[in-house]
């Protein structure tokens, strides 16, 4: 029986942290003080594609990690167990975002079209560099760079998800044929 739930990677544990039980965790998470709250369960794949759910004891920054600790992993040798794993929420457990905001996931394959209607392509990738997003638009045309577009309001005019577009005014340089 195959389950129809979907998941979003929150987090990688990528080590452990001390003798107690604590991983260190790469966050991919724009909350990750409402994610990683003490008492919030959250679901660990495991390499092997099993999943199980934990509840958070502990919670604090150190560094570029969130130190975690969770409900019957008392030591090192249970933590080493978890390493590599991907920490997730199931689509319920997502927050409803602001008008205007995108959960990464709903803007990844929309369809790209300029103000002009010429149609660019799809978002293939996200990249967050520093103080602005920056979406990857795959050509529809073969043979054709990747686009690049900031995600300023100059460029990104509408994002409609029900109709599955994005509506786009190029700057100058951004098209380099």
């Amino acid at each position: 029986m195959t389950s129809n739930i979907e998941y979003f990677n929150v987090g990688t544990i990528v080590n452990t942290h001390g003798v107690k039980g604590e991983v260190r965790v790469v966050s991919t998470t724009d909350f990750p003080e409402k994610r990683f709250k003490v008492g919030n369960e959250l679901s660990v794949k495991y390499k092997n594609g099993n999943r199980q759910r934990l509840t958070i004891t502990s919670s604090r920054a150190h560094k570029q990690f969130q130190l975690l600790t969770f409900e019957g992993i008392n030591d090192k040798d249970e933590a080493d167990k978890l390493r590599d794993g991907v920490l997730e929420v199931t689509a319920d457990e997502r927050d409803d975002l602001s008008d205007g905001d995108f959960y990464y996931n709903d803007i990844i394959g929309l369809k790209v079209v300029t103000t002009d209607g010429v149609e660019l392509g799809f978002v293939k990738e996200i990249l967050a560099p520093g103080a602005n997003d920056v979406w990857v638009v795959k050509r529809t045309e073969p043979k054709k760079k990747d686009v690049l577009l900031p995600y300023i309001d100059e460029v990104v005019k509408q994002v409609d998800l029900n109709s599955q577009t994005v509506t786009v005014t190029l700057m100058e340089g951004l098209l380099d044929e």
